[in-house]
């Protein structure tokens, strides 16, 4: 089970540096982007790292052509393409190429499955928001594979980047421009929102002053708020029950 998730990783790895490669991306921004070393990219786009398998060099490496051709005509049976390989000079064991059979069928059965395997919207949200040192090499695999499929998606994303450097770096004279960027875009309700109110918004670009710490406190008091009123009530409750209740008057 270990090795076929490691399996999964490093295909979900090497399937995301192909995309950005044909997208035209350099590598510099590949590593950049999928957080995997310099040194992984060039062999991924090499063809070096095409093996997810990761079979024995000495023993499978100058097969591995051979044998992919042989399975795309059916050729699905482990000693069947054992003996093929010995009678054409293969000097390995017959368990290495099962295990390549084996893995090549879950290789398959992974390709099907992936189909039905997708985000839900809250989280690909999520992941589209977070900074990219924040993310982990499985979502950063996971985001360069959407944002090579879902182009809108990519773009939606570098508005949202360039607002908040906007924002960061108090820059109102960029608000125009992003305003027009955005409307034809998924951020184009909140750039509306941004429009109706542009001056309140310039206003807050360049105004030194923010009111993030007092919120923050409102938020701190009214979460002790909501614990102490549960707390109010469960205290209540045990002194209730520790009183002893009242004798009843009895009539003469």
């Amino acid at each position: 089970m270990l090795q076929y998730e490691g399996y999964l990783r490093r295909h979900e790895t090497n399937e995301a540096i192909l995309a950005l490669s044909k997208q035209g991306v350099p590598i510099k921004q590949i590593v950049k982007r999928s957080g995997h070393s310099r040194k992984l990219v060039r062999s991924v786009l090499r063809g070096q790292s095409s093996d997810v398998f990761r079979v024995r060099q000495s023993s499978l490496e100058e097969w591995l052509p051979w044998l992919d051709g042989r399975w795309e005509q059916g050729a699905h049976n482990a000693s069947a393409l054992w003996r093929e390989m010995r009678e054409k000079g293969f000097r390995g064991q017959i368990g290495v190429v099962s295990e390549w059979v084996r893995r090549r069928r879950l290789a398959e059965r992974a390709n099907q499955s992936a189909l039905a395997r997708t985000p839900s919207a809250r989280s690909i949200a999520r992941l589209m928001t977070l900074a990219r040192n924040d993310l982990s090499k499985s979502d950063a695999v996971l985001v360069a594979a959407i944002e090579s499929n879902v182009p809108d998606l990519t773009t939606a994303r570098t508005l949202i980047d360039d607002f908040q450097t906007m924002i960061r770096s108090k820059a109102a004279a960029k608000l125009d421009s992003w305003l027009k960027d955005a409307e034809t875009s998924l951020v184009g309700s909140f750039a509306n929102g941004v429009k109706k109110d542009i001056d309140a918004v310039r206003n807050a670009i360049v105004s030194p002053w923010s009111n993030g710490q007092t919120e923050g406190q409102i938020t701190k008091l009214k979460l002790i708020k909501r614990q102490m009123y549960g707390r109010a009530n469960s205290i209540c409750s045990k002194r209730v029950s520790l009183v002893p209740p009242e004798p009843k008057m009895q009539r003469d």
